[in-house]
This record gives C-alpha cells, sequence and structure tokens, in this order.
C-alpha cells in the first residue's frame, strides 16, 4: 500500500530550471566559456552540481569545485525571485499531509540551496526528511539519494511513489525498487517513459490524494510482483487521472 511519496525539487515542487539555466550561463562567461543552447540541457538532468562541473570543465580540485559552486550559486541567489512554486505543488502537499502520507525530497541541489529554498517559499515544514545531493557520494542515476530518503522515512521501498522531471532520477528511483511518475511540464513526457517512469503526468492542478492512489493502483496492477499491495488499496474508486 502507498504509504510515502519522494519529490524531486527543481521541476517538481519549484519552477527553477529557467533561473538555473541563466545562472550557468552568467557564471560560465564569467570563466571566459560560452555555451550553446543545447549544452545547457545537462544542467536540467537532475546531476549534481559537481558533476555538471566537470562536464564542462573535466576535472577539477575539490577547492575549484567549492570556489566555482558557490560562484554559480550566487548568480541563482540574485535572481531566485524569479523561481516559483509548480501550480498546483501546494494544496497537493497540504493534501497529502490532512491524509497522513509521508512525504520527502531527494534531490541533487546542494543542501544549502535546497534548505534556502524552502525556507523562502515555506515549505520546510511539508516534508517528514529532505535529502541533497550532499547527503550522498554518487548522484543520480545511482539509487543512493532514494534509498537514503527511504531508510530515514522508515518506509520499504515498495511502498513509495518517486515523482521526477528527469530521466536520470527516473532512474535511478526505479533501480532503487521504487514506482515512479514523471513530471512532464515542458513536453518531456517520451523521454522519462524510455526511462523507465510507470506513467506521466503534465501538472498537479487538481490533483487529489485519491486520484494518486488509483494512480498507485494502476500501475501496481500492471506489475504482478506488486499486484497484491495494489489490491490492499482497491476500495479507493475515482476518475483516471490526467495525464
Amino acid at each position: 500500500m502507498l504509504q510515502g511519496i519522494i519529490f524531486d525539487m527543481d521541476g517538481v515542487l519549484i519552477d527553477s530550471h529557467p533561473v538555473h539555466r541563466h545562472a550557468w550561463r552568467q557564471f560560465l562567461s564569467t570563466v571566459g566559456k560560452d555555451v550553446r543552447e543545447e549544452e545547457l540541457d545537462f544542467i536540467l538532468e537532475g546531476r549534481r552540481r559537481e558533476e555538471i562541473l566537470r562536464y564542462f570543465f573535466g576535472e577539477l580540485p575539490d577547492t575549484a569545485l567549492v570556489e566555482y559552486g558557490h560562484r554559480k550559486d550566487r548568480f541563482f541567489e540574485e535572481n531566485f525571485r524569479e523561481v516559483r512554486l509548480i501550480p498546483g505543488i501546494r494544496p497537493f502537499l497540504d493534501a497529502l499531509e490532512t491524509a497522513g502520507v509521508q512525504t520527502a525530497i531527494a534531490t541533487s541541489a546542494s543542501s544549502s540551496r535546497t534548505r534556502g529554498t524552502l525556507q523562502r517559499l515555506n515549505l520546510h515544514t511539508k516534508f517528514a526528511t529532505v535529502v541533497t545531493g550532499d547527503d550522498v557520494t554518487i548522484g543520480k542515476p545511482d539509487p543512493a539519494v532514494f534509498q537514503l530518503a527511504s531508510r530515514r522515512m522508515n518506509i520499504t521501498a515498495q511502498e513509495i511513489l518517486v515523482l521526477e522531471d528527469a530521466p536520470c532520477g527516473v532512474q535511478a528511483a526505479k533501480s532503487a525498487g521504487m514506482r515512479c511518475v514523471g513530471v512532464a511540464h515542458r513536453g518531456r513526457a517520451d523521454s522519462l517513459l524510455r526511462a523507465g517512469a510507470d506513467h506521466v503526468i503534465s501538472h498537479f492542478l487538481d490533483l487529489s490524494v485519491e486520484k494518486v492512489i488509483q494512480l498507485w493502483i494502476r500501475i501496481n496492477d500492471n506489475n504482478p510482483r506488486s499486484r497484491s499491495a495494489g489490491a490492499s488499496a482497491g476500495k479507493h474508486h475515482e476518475p483516471p487521472i490526467s495525464s
């Protein structure tokens, strides 16, 4: 039975991708790197900051990774006013809290940026645990960040649903043995399904706990190994969730 939901942060809880692109472009220009627009797509793949820096610069000493990371974050902070909650996410979190469904965050973002963002947007009390890129040694698509969240929640992987907007995040969730729904705000449904997403939604507007449970049942009914878990929640019947 569904006991907990783990959210990615950027692109799932908050609409931050345009600000990230701008911040990375600003930072890279300060060190003489003029990158093509398509090269910046890499920053939206749910990678840790250190991996993004190595993508653009190759191997760097730890001191440079820290310095460059802080410089990039300053550019992000300068434009934070443009970061918005994903429409529908706050009422959805409120509904999950009322229903007693545990929630957590598993993000590749740094601890300081994650916790600062949650504070500013008044989301810091909404999650049982927050796992960041600083809490694991290997980032997505490795499952470590989701496995750690599962342990901290004291919920098994088979009882957790993950919401992710990046293919490598979907891969990480599936490698952790969890069900995963892709969130395709910007038309990335095909890539999320190819990565292994069990289902894809396009928004959180009018998303209810009952619809999520129905989706959970549908996903598990399509997976014979999990059919008993889906059947235990079979009393919930709502119109099909929009995708």
